[in-house]
């Protein structure tokens, strides 16, 4: 009997620009390449779009990274773009699956940002693949039932966990099983096989002969198996990987095993099993979340930064939406839509300017259509600021919460700028009691503050 498998592939890097500039900084250890996205899709991007494995994989591709594809790397772009075209000619339907706008903690967020989160996402894979999305990959698989609600809300059918995410009977391999809405109806999810996926991605030997080495794992199997990873191992982490996948890949006669894909599996095999969720749980994360939120033993050393890290930032997002709120309450009877669809902005579809007097009947100023149209730019960086890597590392002094910083105080300036409300000295002030432990050549020479990241970044661009 031919096994079925599904190989999945969650291709993603976190928007890199400099909030202030737009440019791309130079990064160092990514040399001889300008920034890691250049080394990236070198390495892994190019090479596995023009092997044609996306033609057969399972994938999402993350907004920011599609989006700079399209800027940078157009061939390998419209190459991607390809790969969904090829699979929905030869079966009906496409192999991408759509990801949040930016790799925000679901279930860390607050409602509204759930939505925008998934809104943007769901309309970027539109623009992108020309198509609506079945299913929609969590970031780092966080989920809770809310979300499982908004997906299915935005009409969504499926995402993909891992297996200790899930309480029930798992008999039938990946499923797809379903979950239980709250308000009502159910959600499918399929669910990975956490070991052959983590002995694929952090195998540093991967075998030789990939197709003998995945038979030998899947020999009478029940039902569909999964293994899904981050893209960027077939190539990037795995120095030999895009054969590798290649090889998995390859379609053979009298081959013991079938890849498919996750839209087509589903079609023919609807679930009828149903399971659980573990809530608040992740893929990289034993913790319950804790890792992106109060820190645990997932990252090593002095954690203590992460939580009061969180608690500005979201301090910061209340007030931002509060002076949203009150400026466009009088003239918007729905502001939250114009949030909503500044993704075609983004984009590039639309006008900010034009958005906004189709939102509304109040003849607007040009100033205060300028104004506005900064308010709605500030909620784009204040979106990025809860980009989850900010909190994925054990160390303060890294880049990454560097970044979300820099998108916070990007956020603020365009709000000073709209209204003329300084938030930025509370914010520095909450940033003071995030602090970690900075060595030097192994000898603890220091103590690094958030404010410290604060007064780098404003230095160079003063708000």
């Amino acid at each position: 009997m031919t096994q079925p498998i599904t190989i999945h592939g969650h291709f993603y890097q976190p928007p890199r620009e400099d909030p202030f500039t737009g440019e791309m900084p130079r990064e160092a250890g990514a040399e001889p390449y300008h920034d890691f996205n250049e080394k990236i899709t070198a390495e892994c991007y190019r090479p596995n779009a023009f092997a044609g494995n996306l033609d057969r994989l399972s994938f999402n591709i993350g907004p920011t990274l599609i989006g700079w594809l399209d800027r940078y790397q157009h061939e390998t772009y419209a190459r991607i773009q390809e790969a969904d075209r090829v699979h929905r000619q030869a079966h009906g339907v496409g192999n991408a699956i759509a990801q949040p706008a930016h790799h925000t903690i679901l279930p860390l967020a607050r409602r509204r940002d759930k939505i925008t989160q998934i809104k943007w996402g769901i309309a970027s894979f539109i623009q992108r693949f020309g198509r609506q999305p079945r299913g929609m990959w969590l970031p780092e698989m966080a989920v809770d039932l809310p979300t499982l609600e908004i997906l299915s809300r935005r009409g969504l059918s499926f995402t993909i966990l891992s297996e200790e995410q899930v309480r029930g009977d798992l008999r039938e391999g990946a499923g797809p099983y379903r979950v239980r809405l709250p308000e009502g109806g159910y959600f499918a999810i399929f669910v990975r096989d956490r070991h052959l996926s983590n002995q694929i991605s952090f195998d540093a030997n991967q075998p030789k002969d990939a197709r003998a080495w995945l038979t030998e794992r899947v020999h009478a199997r029940q039902g569909l198996t999964l293994i899904a990873t981050d893209g960027e191992t077939f190539g990037h982490h795995q120095r030999h990987g895009v054969q590798f996948l290649t090889d998995l890949l390859r379609a053979e006669a009298e081959s013991p095993y079938q890849i498919v894909t996750l839209t087509d599996y589903l079609r023919t095999h609807p679930p009828t099993v149903e399971v659980e969720i573990n809530e608040r749980t992740a893929w990289s994360c034993s913790h319950h979340l804790a890792r992106w939120d109060t820190g645990c033993g997932c990252t090593p050393g002095d954690h203590s930064w992460k939580p009061v890290l969180r608690s500005a930032l979201d301090l910061l997002a209340d007030e931002i939406d509060a002076l949203y709120l009150y400026e466009l309450q009088r003239t918007f009877s729905r502001p939250w839509q114009l949030v909503d669809q500044y993704i075609d902005v983004v984009l590039g579809s639309a006008d900010v300017g034009t958005l906004i007097r189709e939102n509304t009947s109040a003849k607007l100023t040009t100033g205060q259509t300028l104004s506005i149209g900064k308010l709605v730019q500030a909620q784009l960086h204040r979106q990025r600021m809860f980009t989850s890597c900010g909190w994925f590392f054990e160390k303060l002094a890294r880049p990454e919460p560097r970044y979300v910083i820099a998108q916070a105080m990007r956020a603020i300036q365009l709000v000073k700028q709209a209204v003329d409300v300084d938030l930025g000295p509370d914010f520095r002030e909450a940033l003071r009691a995030a602090r970690s432990s900075k060595t030097k050549t192994g000898a603890l020479t220091v103590v690094h503050s958030a404010a410290d990241v604060y007064d780098e970044i404003a230095a160079a661009h003063p708000l």
